[in-house]
């Protein structure tokens, strides 16, 4: 029996949390670049980084890739070495998701099916039947200056993740590339487990199908189900805001400091970035059924909730995070948001 899996669609370009810009940034450093240099031209500033909850347009990634690749074309393998920074922790609730799951193959499908919790640029379809396991790697809209480093990249993030999941070194049983051999080769070898052939017909890796059955070592049904949940519902919230709503948002969340946003911009300052008025903005933002006030709070309780839910801060940290002078009008704010208080609410999604 043959089946096919892959994500609803195939393009890169949906909004992404910053952990991944943030490995990047980390293998720079150890190699001696500095966060400025790897986020030139982003808008960001280096504490950004340690901003879990904080989301990116993927055209931002976008730009501290290209900044990577000219900072350290001299290191060679650059996307098998950076693709080997990719760990579980990297996609949060996400990941531990994938890592409760039953099997791998129960994993793997379910990361087809959350993709867009992911951070990656190519998009993978996964083709089951009892001779094997085949991964095809489309890349066909990524920027041709980019695409060596972030196919490699990707890829080995997967494999370096089935292998966190397994508990061991995954091998795979065969990887093609539809480019010509660099510098890579040895090292994609030593890392993947077979020897990399080049300028084939398409990219693709192949697995052998035993390894989709095995049990996971940290796999539990109900932690699972738990987490499956928590992932449709970020999922659903990052894409509840388009056009518009979605431009402000985005302008919104950069303007935070560490994982809040204690100096949100003014619609004055969002409407410049936008190219437009004030009130042009405001009247936009009315048609679509909103206001920048409102979108401030949207962003505000949203970050609460998955700081209430993902950290160990107190209400109090929680409220000077975001731009509270103390913790009673946040509480007040909170309750009016979803109709409980933070405390309660962490309580009933933290066990």
């Amino acid at each position: 029996m043959r089946t096919v899996e892959e994500p609803e669609v195939r393009t890169w370009d949906f909004p992404r949390g910053i952990a991944s810009i943030a490995v990047m940034a980390a293998f720079a450093a150890d190699h001696g670049v500095t966060a400025d240099r790897v986020l030139a031209g982003t808008g960001l500033a280096g504490t950004a980084l340690t901003a879990s909850d904080l989301q990116v347009p993927a055209a931002t990634e976008l730009v501290v890739v290209r900044n990577l690749v000219r900072e350290l074309a001299h290191v060679p393998a650059l996307g098998v070495e950076v693709g080997r920074r990719y760990r579980l922790s990297t996609f949060g609730i996400f990941g531990f998701a994938c890592v409760t799951s039953p099997t791998l193959r129960e994993a793997i499908s379910l990361a087809l099916r959350y993709y867009h919790l992911g951070y990656g640029f190519c998009t993978p379809v996964v083709e089951s039947s009892d001779g094997g396991v085949l991964a095809r790697i489309h890349h066909e809209l990524v920027p041709p200056d980019v695409v060596r480093f972030l196919v490699e990249r990707d890829i080995v993030a997967m494999h370096r993740v089935m292998g966190d999941l397994l508990g061991h070194e995954l091998a795979v049983s065969r990887i093609e590339f539809d480019f010509d051999a660099g510098d890579s080769a040895a090292r994609l070898a030593e890392v993947l487990g077979a020897p990399p052939e080049f300028g084939r017909a398409q990219t693709v890796f192949t697995l052998d199908p035993a390894v989709l059955a095995q049990t996971l070592p940290q796999a539990n049904a109900q932690t699972w189900s738990l987490c499956v949940a928590q992932c449709a519902d970020l999922l659903q919230r990052r894409s509840a805001r388009t056009g518009i709503t979605a431009e402000v948002r985005e302008l919104i969340l950069p303007g935070g400091e560490s994982a809040g946003i204690a100096s949100p911009p003014t619609i004055e300052v969002v409407a410049r970035e936008l190219g437009t008025s004030p009130r042009t903005l405001r009247r936009r933002l009315t048609e679509a059924g909103t206001g920048y006030r409102a979108l401030v709070d949207e962003v505000r309780c949203t970050l609460a909730e998955e700081m209430l839910i993902g950290t160990p801060l107190s209400i109090d940290d929680i409220a000077i995070r975001l731009g509270y002078a103390e913790a009673t009008p946040f509480i007040h704010a909170f309750k009016r948001w979803t109709g409980t208080t933070p405390s309660a609410y962490r309580r009933s999604r933290v066990r």
